[in-house]
């Protein structure tokens, strides 16, 4: 797609930079995350006047005291939260749970569709909340993700609107890839008798890849340099470089043009290396565990 360059109005650019700033230098500085994250939301939401009112003790309405209380991520839970392999009492899941909870209450507000703004913003939190992330790169509304501090990306990436990144494993992003709309990239993996056995894995998007719209990466697949994984199909096996992988399980249907004298043969079913990729993890002895299921995990047999 063609695209050409769009600035906002000087002033407006100024105060955005002003203010995307003053987050950044606060996120790095000596606060409490917690704090900057709250203080942010307040104002992000237009609230300031009644969350002072709050703060001086006046009588508000529980509904009220929820949405303020709100505000502050220890106030929270997210979903990555229940997962009995995550020390949730670590700092760094801590800090990366307040980013996460910025990342996600800034889509929530009007000036998450400003999309000049909102793309420079998510982006100095990604510096803050993965990995790594490399120069250039743009985040659109409406992405998710596990921890996000287990996630690397590099230059020039676009993750486009509502795309999922699983990091519960390990996330490899390389430079220049594209992520569709609605595409999910998974790195655990349930069992299929007792779907509270989880596996984790290393999955890795190498340079130049495509994810096209609503296509799914398992977890612990590689795909290779400048592949593409066509719309809605499933990746479930590696995909060489080069190749156009489509379907439900995805197989190689093609190379593509100019390409077919780097580009390794590939046969209808892709190998599955995941193996290869698994990242052990221990639950700690003091995890109180819940059946949510309550499953019979035995056939009739």
């Amino acid at each position: 797609m063609t695209k050409r360059a769009v600035s906002l109005p000087d002033e407006a650019a100024e105060g955005m930079r002003a203010f995307i700033d003053e987050v950044d230098q606060r996120l790095a500085g000596d606060e409490d995350t917690c704090t900057v994250v709250e203080d942010v939301l307040v104002d992000l939401h237009g609230d300031r006047s009644a969350y002072e009112r709050w703060q001086d003790g006046a009588d508000i309405s529980p509904a009220e005291q929820v949405r303020l209380q709100g505000y502050d991520p220890c106030n929270t839970t997210i979903e990555s939260e229940y997962y009995a392999e995550v020390d949730a009492q670590s700092e760094q899941f801590r800090r990366s749970k307040h980013l996460q909870w910025l990342w996600r209450q800034f889509d929530a507000t009007p000036m998450a569709d400003n999309v000049e703004f909102a793309l420079q913003f998510r982006r100095m939190l990604a510096d803050h909340l993965f990995d790594e992330c490399g120069d250039n790169c743009r985040f659109f509304k409406g992405i998710s993700m596990t921890y996000g501090h287990n996630i690397s990306i590099g230059d020039n990436v676009v993750v486009h609107d509502d795309v999922h990144l699983d990091d519960r494993g390990k996330l490899t992003i390389g430079d220049r890839v594209s992520i569709s709309d609605d595409s999910h990239v998974y790195s655990h993996q349930h069992d299929t008798i007792d779907q509270t056995e989880v596996r984790n894995y290393h999955t890795i998007i190498e340079d130049d890849v495509r994810l096209t719209y609503d296509s799914m990466v398992q977890a612990g697949v590689r795909v290779g340099r400048n592949a593409i994984v066509a719309p809605k199909s499933i990746a479930g096996g590696d995909i060489p470089a080069h190749h156009i992988a489509a379907g439900s399980p995805a197989e190689s249907v093609g190379v593509k043009s100019d390409w077919e004298s780097v580009a390794k043969p590939a046969g209808v079913n892709l190998e599955t290396n995941r193996d290869q990729r698994r990242i052990s993890y221990e639950i700690p002895d003091d995890v109180e565990v819940f059946d949510e299921f309550q499953r019979e995990l035995s056939g009739p047999e």
